[in-house]
């Protein structure tokens, strides 16, 4: 069937918000050292977490251990999106003054506009409730299991835990290098600032991510981004009321100010990935329609294993994607190519 649209309204999006403080890069910190399974994969050597952990106290040790078994880094990241805290002090005192019922509500995670009333009854204690919430969150790595600990823990020796952590990590690993983070930190939002103006709010969320298409969906009206330092390479996700949250990796500019030749780690990765005949065919390919692996070496008489080679470096670029089991153009990563390379050469 067929469909004549005569409507004149545009497709909605979000707004974007811009945020950072060093309060955030302290508890991804603590998040980071604890998530065992990813440390390998993280930009700071395995050595650099080594050196940490064997200059840290036992006592915070013990509160890592704590976070890692129970992954409560999850309910600091929860409770620092409560308001614009100014310093580790006021954030603490902030968690001490909390009601207990608020203060496990803000704990458990959002999991949609639906089931707030649930998320509600499931503070209070109520099991049934806690439950559903764990039935609905089964699909999750570890929600289930942490709404079960957050309903159920002793809430003054769950606010000890958070205070005791977050000012044992603070003092021990941020307070060192504090005025150096702030101000890569500050240089990075600068940065995404200026370039809001430049782009599409969809453009920037892709471009500050380093390539992740955020497409506006029901009950999310803002996006938030956060740039981090110690999770690189990573991006780390997170939802809140009507807000999708993107704690980004800081671009290679930000981390040396001092150095303005420094180009962006994705700028440069396009222009390698172009920068091959091969590579450019395939491109104007998938600019006429998503392929399979197979179609692209039928039409370039290329073997497979070449021409996988080529989409690995064209994906690892943020110029391609797979849809379903297809090889698709990400054309707004294209289009924005020539801002990029604007924004570099004028900064």
């Amino acid at each position: 069937m067929e469909v004549l649209n005569l409507t004149s309204r545009k497709r909605e999006t979000y707004q974007v918000q811009l945020k950072y403080s060093v309060l955030w890069e302290c508890a991804l910190g603590i998040a980071a050292i604890t998530n065992t399974p990813i440390i390998k994969t993280l930009e700071k050597p395995v050595e650099y977490w080594k050196e940490i952990k064997e200059s840290l106290p036992v006592k915070l040790l013990v509160e890592l251990d704590y976070v890692e078994n129970k992954n409560t880094w999850k309910a600091l990241l929860q409770l620092l999106h409560q308001r614009d805290f100014t310093d580790l002090k006021e954030f603490t005192n902030y968690i001490r003054k909390l009601s207990m019922p608020d203060f496990i509500f803000i704990c458990i995670p959002f999991i949609g506009n639906n089931y707030q009333e649930l998320r509600r009854n499931a503070s209070l204690g109520e099991q049934l409730a806690m439950k559903e919430m764990m039935k609905i969150t089964k699909d999750n790595s570890f929600f289930p299991r942490y709404i079960e600990f957050i309903c159920q823990v002793n809430s003054k020796r769950l606010k000890e835990h958070l205070i005791s952590v977050m000012t044992g990590w603070y003092e021990e690993v941020i307070k060192k290098e504090v005025e150096q983070l702030h101000t890569i930190l500050q240089i990075d939002y600068e940065m995404k600032r200026e370039m809001a103006d430049k782009m599409s709010t969809e453009e920037l969320v892709e471009w500050t991510t380093g390539g992740i298409t955020y497409l506006p969906e029901l009950n999310v009206s803002n996006v938030l981004l956060i740039p981090q330092y110690i999770y690189r390479p990573w991006n780390i996700e997170a939802d809140l009321e009507n807000t999708k949250v993107f704690y980004y990796p800081i671009a290679n500019e930000s981390i040396t100010p001092n150095d303005r030749y420094t180009p962006n780690n994705f700028l440069v990765l396009k222009h390698k990935a172009l920068g091959d005949e091969v590579r450019l065919r395939i491109v104007k390919l998938l600019e006429e329609q998503n392929l399979t692996l197979q179609d692209i070496t039928e039409k370039l008489n290329i073997g497979k294993s070449t021409i996988h080679h080529h989409l690995k470096i064209l994906r690892a670029a943020k110029l391609v994607e797979i849809i379903d089991a297809k090889y698709a153009l990400k054309r707004n990563s294209l289009d924005m190519l020539s801002k990029e390379l604007e924004f570099y050469l004028n900064q």
